[in-house]
């Protein structure tokens, strides 16, 4: 199974250019799955809730998942990526599993970061798994990561791959998914973008790119530049994840005792 990511600078409020740059780049791409960054089409800084809601879109009948579900189509693959979600009077940072056949499934964004947390309500879908064909593929976006029980409930429902959706600003995520992939034997791809936003008066974002790809055993297979754009597609074999024994004696998620985790 081919798996990758696609980490770029993002041009805020520009939607067709970015979905269009996207296109472009990843026309002669050949992967099962690919990982696209967190609010990918809009950008990251908004600086009002109207501007948020002017940007967002339903799923599935907005353009950017109208977009993505033909790319799918033309490639002939799996693609996961982050938006800004319109559902009636709310609005969520989320993201979709897109295919071939079209839309797969979306997840709402469950531990909102920083000012998000002004303009999206929090996430309501739990930690979805899908079933793609070759790999049970889970949904987290961000800042999920710093919160062990995501990557856990992913694992426990059977996910092979954690595709994550992301805009990095703190600098331990990269380092930490190593950790996230040990502690529950996946495979993980963190795709963040890179550049900066100053928008409206506010602190400057810096995102710190190094999008990844992490085996089962913590090895990272490969790691982007902290700077650069970077298309990267490699080869996994999504069977090592279910292997869950550390030795003859250890199983990982059978040795799990919860009755004492509370």
């Amino acid at each position: 199974m081919k798996v990758g990511y696609f980490q770029f600078n993002p041009v805020f409020g520009e939607v067709k250019r970015n979905l269009d740059y996207v296109g472009e780049r990843l026309a002669g791409a050949e992967c099962d799955l690919l990982v696209l960054p967190e609010l990918f089409t809009t950008g990251y800084q908004f600086v009002s809730a109207d501007e948020a809601r002017a940007l967002a879109e339903e799923i599935p009948g907005g353009p950017t998942t109208s977009r993505l579900i033909r790319l799918a189509a033309d490639r002939r693959m799996h693609l996961v990526a982050g938006l800004a979600e319109r559902a009636g009077d709310r609005l969520y940072n989320s993201a979709v599993l897109v295919g071939p056949k079209g839309l797969i499934g979306v997840y709402r964004k469950t531990h909102l970061f920083f000012e998000e947390t002004l303009f999206f309500a929090p996430g309501d879908t739990g930690f979805p798994v899908y079933d793609i064909g070759p790999a049970r593929v889970g949904l987290m976006v961000c800042f999920d990561w710093y919160y062990p029980e995501s990557a856990r409930t992913l694992a426990l429902k059977g996910a092979d791959v954690i595709a994550h959706p992301s805009n990095l600003v703190l600098p331990n995520c990269p380092d930490s998914m190593v950790t996230r992939c040990l502690e529950n034997r996946v495979f993980a791809v963190t795709c963040n973008r890179i550049g900066s936003e100053e928008r409206g008066g506010k602190k400057k974002l810096a995102y710190i790119g190094n999008s990844e790809v992490v085996t089962p055993k913590g090895e990272i297979i490969t790691r982007a530049k902290a700077d650069q754009e970077e298309l990267a597609i490699v080869e996994i074999d999504p069977k090592e994840a279910r292997n869950k024994k550390l030795t003859p004696y250890n199983d990982l998620l059978a040795g799990r005792r919860p009755e004492f985790y509370s």
